[in-house]
């Protein structure tokens, strides 16, 4: 198939912005909860009374301190609650926030603050505020700086008490939906990253579509109150659609600054959410945890079955919704039933005991990892998207889950692939053009289809399937083509394995550089009775190389022998932004990585 369209879910709006809903919530049910804010450790509702009262006070504030509309604005934050805060009374006022990583570089910063032309900038804390203050000299638009920590919301609100409600209405009225909404940063894995002009129509129709369709798996049960954790960053695309979706759904929206499992679990149990939106690496880590504490407490056997249960009765109720299988048999249900009192149940209880439906994107979900966790009671919806599409632009649908793919095109939407195998899209989300960049923005927009970059394919339902990026595409001396992304991501499959790069453009054939991931291994080595070492000796440890060799011959069985991975190197320190080898959203930076470890890629091929 070549192109599939599903049409909209909801109409878009002729009039208003984004900031329209925060008022409506508050006049239709003020005592309504619309979110949740942690205070001194706890957390507490805000309504929808109250969240509009904030948001107006805020933006008589931003008035009174001379933003205008049509300012833009950075924020430069972790993922809280003043944020949102700060993106809805920018809104209200007709100004466009311009997210920035929390840890972006001076020179990043000055780029994207240069570029936007951004006349101010909310910063979190101090050590933000130093940041943009070594390149301020080069900034002279960047006329304020607000810092959160240093109580920059109540003095603003302070500020805008004498300024009437009816001045923040008669700006809310200007803003149209074909207004400038925000200015993303692409995280840039090559050159500079460009800024994606995203308009409030683009947010209405994604989260709109999105909100229509996949509404019911908000809830854990029917009735219930919808709630969201969101710890995803709201620098980047993903966070932003979650935040806009719940704000207009009046979904229960939560934020947490931290994805590190010793903050975000406690915050999980303590919040309650209903569903939550992640990346595959969230995933991940809940699974290995889950896996690291069975061994811990020598139960890894029955974990490891309960495991193959839940894969299977998924498979089994997969098989079911697309007509190819009758579902779990007798003897299938019995075992899941036990597994679920003995380990699902548990799970489910460390992620807050409601949760049973989840969204993932930003990157591929291994086929049998979905199945787990649907088989164990969460389904988890994979998506597909970029910055260019708001968003999501495809996922799966809740009643018949294809796992493995990104599901189906969001409502609205048309997939179309290309003669070379490229995903071109099309819909109410996709964005208006990159800023001052008409080149960048005429290379990848043709008469309203956006151009993606990656490579997939569409099967006969309409599912889609991504096989990698035209860019990252290798070709060996040979003249074989290779995708890395399928062969990493077996890779990475592995307990012990943290990232994977795949080489081998114009070489004899393909290698691979891998890092480890340090608990997984501490982990590993005090159940074999091991003792600890540092990683100049771990990575020359035969037993670490027996088990990376595993995922290799395992990512191995998905290609030819002419595309297989011949020999790898594993590498003593892991990939990262400071280093300047991973993107803000964890996107490796190929040619950067290549240029960091030539000599040891050179060593692979004249061992």
């Amino acid at each position: 198939m070549r192109e599939f369209t599903v049409p909209p879910w909801e109409t878009a709006p002729q009039a208003g912005g984004l900031a329209d809903s925060v008022f409506t919530h508050a006049d239709e049910a003020p005592d309504a909860v619309v979110l949740g804010r942690k205070v001194d450790g706890e957390w507490r509702d805000v309504s929808a009374a109250r969240f509009r009262d904030e948001v107006l006070a805020l933006a008589k504030g931003l008035l009174a301190d001379g933003v205008r509309f049509g300012d833009r604005v950075g924020i430069m934050s972790r993922t809280r609650y003043e944020w949102t805060l700060f993106d809805y009374a920018l809104w209200a006022i007709g100004a466009q926030p311009v997210p920035v990583y929390p840890t972006s570089s001076s020179d990043q910063v000055r780029w994207m603050l240069h570029d936007s032309g951004a006349v101010a900038c909310v910063v979190e804390h101090e050590d933000q505020a130093m940041t943009i203050g070594a390149v301020v000299d080069q900034l002279p638009q960047l006329e304020r700086l607000w810092q959160l920590d240093a109580g920059a919301v109540p003095d603003l609100m302070a500020a805008g008490e004498d300024i009437d409600d009816e001045v923040v209405a008669r700006h809310r009225l200007a803003v149209t939906p074909d207004a400038t909404a925000t200015v993303i940063y692409t995280s840039g894995t090559t050159g500079r990253p460009k800024g994606c002009v995203l308009t409030h129509a683009n947010f209405m129709a994604e989260a709109d579509n999105v909100v229509g369709r996949w509404e019911p798996v908000f809830h854990s049960k029917a009735g219930d109150e919808a709630s969201t954790l969101l710890f995803l960053p709201l620098a980047h695309v993903f966070g932003r659609m979650v935040e806009v979706a719940a704000i207009r759904a009046r979904v229960r929206l939560g934020h947490q600054p931290s994805l590190a499992a010793d903050d975000l679990m406690p915050d999980l149990a303590a919040f309650r959410p209903t569903f939550m939106l992640a990346v595959p690496y969230v995933f991940e880590k809940v699974f290995g945890a889950a896996r690291r504490k069975a061994e811990l407490g020598g139960k890894l056997g029955p974990f490891d079955k309960a495991v193959e249960v839940a894969v299977r009765y998924a498979e089994a109720l997969e098989a079911k919704a697309f007509g190819t299988g009758p579902g779990p048999g007798a003897s299938l249900r019995v075992q899941h039933q036990l597994y679920d009192k003995l380990v699902y149940a548990k799970m489910r209880d460390a992620l807050g005991g409601r949760l049973r439906h989840a969204m993932s994107g930003g990157s591929a979900m291994e086929r049998d990892l979905g199945l787990f966790f649907a088989g164990a009671g969460v389904t988890v919806y994979e998506g597909y998207g970029l910055t260019e599409t708001t968003a999501a632009a495809t996922a799966n649908p809740p009643e018949r889950t294809r796992y493995g793919t990104v599901g189906q095109p969001v409502p609205g939407t048309t997939v179309h692939i290309a003669d070379d195998g490229e995903v071109w899209l099309r819909g109410g989300q996709v964005f208006a053009g990159y800023l001052n960049n008409p080149k960048a923005t005429d290379e990848v927009l043709h008469d309203g289809w956006l151009a993606t970059g990656d490579l997939g394919a569409l099967d006969d339902e309409g599912y889609l399937t991504i096989t990698g990026r035209k860019k990252e595409i290798l070709v060996t001396s040979g003249g074989k083509s290779v995708s890395p992304v399928p062969l990493e991501d077996r890779v990475r499959a592995h307990p012990l394995v943290a990232q994977c790069v795949v080489v081998g453009n114009d070489r004899p054939f393909v290698a691979a550089l891998v890092t480890l991931d340090p608990e997984a291994v501490e982990h590993w080595l005090s159940m074999r009775g091991k003792p600890s070492m540092p990683p100049e000796q771990l990575v020359r440890d035969p037993d670490v190389e027996t088990e990376v060799r595993r995922a290799v011959v395992a990512a191995n069985t998905l290609v030819s022998k002419a595309e297989s991975i011949r020999t790898f190197r594993i590498l003593a320190a892991r990939f990262s932004e400071e280093k300047g080898l991973l993107t803000p959203s964890l996107k490796l930076k190929r040619k950067a990585i290549e240029k960091a470890y030539e000599a040891e890629i050179e060593a692979l091929y004249h061992a």
